[in-house]
């Protein structure tokens, strides 16, 4: 029997449901996130802002690192093409397959 390696740092994006405010100065803030099971995390701290490309090759869009019950997770933020001018972007989380 032959076994095929499975690799265990392949991430998937998975869309994500994020409330956010926008401040008077235009700065987008993610304050809750929202899983398709309806289960949502409040936001309890912005720790950084950078192009999402900085902490992985294959992100596209912003990368906000956050903390969410005492763990620093990252959210990414991927804007829309042009072409869809009703939307803004979606947000998304990298989880392992």
């Amino acid at each position: 029997m032959s076994r095929v390696a499975v690799d265990r740092n392949k991430k998937e994006k998975v869309y994500v449901r994020v409330s956010t405010d926008f401040d008077a100065t235009g700065y987008m803030q993610p304050r809750s996130v929202t899983w398709s099971d309806g289960r949502t995390f409040t936001i309890d701290k912005i720790k950084d802002f950078r192009p999402a490309n900085i902490y992985r090759d294959d992100c596209s869009g912003y990368c906000f690192t956050v903390m969410i019950r005492g763990e620093e997770k990252h959210l990414y933020f991927e804007p829309a093409d042009s072409t869809f001018s009703s939307r803004i972007g979606r947000w998304y989380v990298m989880t392992a397959n």
